[in-house]
């Protein structure tokens, strides 16, 4: 049995309820107001199941392994085995997280992030990147500074989740139900025991009163480190063209709307994944991510966080695009996506000046 820190209690119950189902012990970062919701409550993970039509609902207080939820001044990083960042890139800045990042990085414990923008110090890993020109991409980078890169690896957060606006934030529902894919560490003590959590989650079954079910969202974890990076071309292609000048589209209509200008972007980034040293198989085929697409009717996070106000969001837009210009790889609709955003972020930032 694991013990595990996660940071985030909103994706990061997810990934948290699959070892909690595997009898692992897991304890979640967040607010305190939802740490001492999750202490009276615990978490409700919703899921579509096939052949069902109603979602599964998922309690923690029925599965094997212990919950509980703290502050990020109360986690204390050295207690675990493994760390899971689950939140997103710009919250690691913040009060609290910051101190805590640094606690982390100093306790030198794995860390497993599941993000769409990679930590710096998983890019330090990838041969012939220079991460210096990278750094501005990233809303507080100096939270990385002190993490060790061999202790770092990196999840793609393919199933798709949000919390219910109508229910309490101890509370999610699982929209695609797809598997986390992650990197192997680069030593060999840390990625085994990825494998025996990978293992336990896929022999993990939950019996809501009518037997035993196999419950979809497994951990595969891969030797290529560019693996996590195959959710890059859908990124470009699809989450970040939701956003358009004065209105956000969904991810169906960026991707459907236009399938052949949709098709060149995602080999364009493709490209640039092999160029980095990606192999074709490392990749999802254009194909298989359009008929995704066929049921994402709704903006992308990042798009409904940059229309919603925020004053930053995660820039895998700006960072794909400074990593081709290192490559010498110009892509004019990358440059156009990468001005909205910032035209945005700036229009948000002025009017709460």
């Amino acid at each position: 049995m694991s013990s595990v820190l996660i940071l985030g209690a909103s994706y990061g119950s997810l990934f948290g309820t699959k070892l909690l189902m595997a009898g692992h012990d897991v304890s979640l970062v967040c607010t305190k107001p939802t740490a001492d919701l999750i202490n009276r409550e615990g978490t409700v993970v919703r899921l579509p199941i096939k052949g069902r039509e109603k979602l599964l609902e998922i309690s923690s207080t029925r599965l094997p392994g212990t919950l509980c939820a703290s502050t990020p001044e109360e986690a204390d990083p050295a207690k675990f085995d493994l760390i899971v960042l689950g939140m997103s890139e710009a919250q690691y800045g913040s009060a609290g997280v910051r101190e805590l990042m640094h606690r982390i990085a100093l306790a030198r414990k794995p860390c497993l992030a599941i993000m769409n923008m990679p930590p710096l110090a998983y890019l330090k890993r990838i041969p012939g990147l220079s991460t210096d020109s990278l750094a501005g991409c990233y809303a507080s980078p100096e939270v990385w500074d002190a993490f060790d890169p061999t202790l770092t690896t990196l999840a793609s957060p393919d199933p798709q989740a949000f919390r219910p606006p109508d229910e309490p934030k101890n509370v999610l529902q699982v929209g695609l139900p797809t598997n986390f894919k992650a990197a192997r560490f680069e030593a060999d003590e840390p990625t085994a025991l990825l494998r025996t959590l990978e293992a336990d989650i896929e022999r993990a079954r939950f019996d809501d009163g009518e037997g035993p079910l196999e419950i979809p969202v497994k951990l595969k974890i891969h030797d290529s480190i560019f693996v996590p990076l195959a959710k890059w071309p859908m990124l470009i292609t699809g989450n970040y063209r939701c956003i358009r000048k004065d209105e956000m589209i969904s991810i169906r209509d960026a991707v459907l709307g236009d399938i052949g200008k949709s098709r060149e972007v995602y080999a364009w980034v493709s490209n640039l994944c092999t160029g980095l040293g990606a192999d074709t198989d490392d990749l999802v085929p254009f194909d298989k991510y359009a008929k995704a697409a066929e049921g994402l009717g709704k903006p992308a996070s990042a798009a409904r966080a940059l229309f919603g106000g925020a004053q930053n969001i995660e820039r895998v837009d700006c960072l794909v695009r400074r990593i081709a210009i290192q490559k010498g790889l110009p892509c004019t609709t990358l440059d156009e996506i990468v001005a909205l955003v910032d035209e945005r972020l700036t229009r948000n930032r002025q009017r709460d000046a």
